[in-house]
């Protein structure tokens, strides 16, 4: 029996920050499964901030091409299956874009207690992001400082917390005193500083009176500049995310990394794609720490395929609290 099916198609080029408009729904006829395929009932799509650069096809590994599905990574059971190692019925993860009955080739299974969304969130790729960066990168040690720029992001406040496991002092930067109010209360940071206020320079140093022993990334712009003038010696930084160009069409210059030099410290590029092969390390030392309550997370959930590009815009636009999901309400009973 033919399953109608909807999906979002780019339907043009984001100019600035992404407009609903720039997306638009469509139906598309059931496709027969190849070999080794399966097709999944999807129950939450993951929205992303890197995505905005395979829009624009500024993304080092992606490009999304008009009137294409907009890609996304997605959670669901598996409806039909051409693949023998997995039978209808169990959740995968994968590779789906915008759209309800994604067909996936080698989807990651999802075999943990918490529930499904956090496998796009807290421990998914986010919280590996988070993860890889304290374990391989900026190494915390107790007694040491860390900053973490979009820190009420997924990826963010995993990364306060997990650095507090560990002993360092989490200081947040997030945008507006609700966020910042929000780092403290529910995920625990000693501090935050909001980097729309006047006086950022001075009230980030005054969190950090000892300089940055650590600094992980994820904006770039001027709060790095910021963050790397106060660096102390053989700090660390990870670098991560652009979310301060990723609504521009002309990419800012600078920084001037002069700092960097005087102070010893070590820049690293990190793509959570070189660290998927410890996926299951990281779910081994994260999850259990998510699951008694000592890992907290937020999830900004919209609900229908139809929601996913105001959704989107809305994260680009930095309203969401928390990760951003689509949950994918059956509406075609």
């Amino acid at each position: 029996m033919a399953r109608p099916e909807r999906a979002i198609v780019l339907a043009r080029v984001p100019v600035g920050v992404p407009e609903p408009t720039d997306f638009r729904s469509v139906e598309l006829p059931e496709q027969p499964l190849q070999e080794g395929e399966v097709r999944v009932q999807a129950e939450y799509l993951s929205l992303d901030p890197y995505l905005r650069g395979v829009l624009s096809g500024r993304h080092m590994g992606h490009r999304c091409e008009l009137g294409a599905i907009v890609p996304g990574s997605a959670v669901g059971k598996v409806i039909e299956s051409r693949d023998a190692m997995l039978q209808v019925g169990v959740t995968v993860i994968g590779e789906a874009g915008w759209r309800e009955y994604p067909i996936m080739r080698q989807p990651r299974t999802w075999h943990i207690d918490l529930p499904m969304s956090t496998s796009l969130g807290v421990l998914g790729m986010p919280g590996l992001t988070a993860w890889a960066g304290i374990e391989h990168i900026v190494k915390p040690q107790s007694g040491e400082t860390l900053v973490v720029s979009a820190a009420a992001g997924p990826v963010g406040a995993t990364v306060g917390q997990l650095a507090q496991r560990l002993g360092a002092r989490a200081i947040g930067i997030a945008g507006g005193q609700e966020k910042c109010e929000l780092l403290r209360s529910h995920y625990g940071f000693a501090d935050c500083v909001d980097y729309k206020r006047a006086d950022f320079a001075d009230a980030l140093r005054r969190a950090c009176p000892n300089g940055i022993d650590m600094y992980f990334d994820n904006v770039g712009g001027a709060v790095l500049e910021t963050c790397l003038s106060m660096l102390a010696l053989n700090a660390r930084v990870a670098l991560c995310g652009l979310m301060d160009q990723y609504n521009q069409e002309v990419r800012p210059k600078g920084p001037n990394l002069g700092s960097v030099i005087g102070a010893r410290a070590m820049l690293k590029g990190l793509v959570v794609y070189d660290y998927f092969s410890q996926f299951d390390v990281f779910l081994g030392d994260v999850a259990p720490a998510v699951r008694s309550g000592q890992i907290r997370y937020l999830e900004d959930v919209s609900h229908g395929i139809a929601q996913a590009p105001e959704a989107f815009c809305r994260l680009m636009r930095g309203e969401n609290r928390g990760k951003a999901l689509v949950k994918l309400v059956d509406e075609r009973a």
